[in-house]
């Protein structure tokens, strides 16, 4: 059983390992909804959130889990310049 509190944005890995993520809470319906590494999203109510035998866990430093990029995609990007991403709007009107 838990005694940690679901926090929107933080990791917790299971007894086996497995890394999720808790990315929303609805109160008014008692609610959680996890993502794991792999993408795959699940909603647990408050009580099964309190029977999971979890600890907290640091984010995975391989971000790519969740994300369905290929490496020859990741490839394009590699020779673009650093650019100042400060001001999104500045950077859309540059583009052609």
């Amino acid at each position: 059983m838990t005694e940690i509190n679901p926090i929107i944005g933080s990791w917790y890995r299971y007894e086996n390992g497995e890394l999720f993520e808790v990315v929303a809470i609805d109160e008014q319906d008692g609610t959680l909804e996890i993502q794991y590494f792999d993408g795959t999203v699940e909603e647990l109510d408050f009580d099964a959130w309190q029977e999971l035998e979890i600890e907290a866990a640091e984010p995975p430093e391989d971000w790519s889990g969740s994300v369905d990029v290929d490496e020859e995609e990741l490839e394009q990007f590699a020779d673009r310049p650093n650019e100042n991403f400060d001001d999104p709007l500045e950077y859309l009107d540059r583009q052609d």
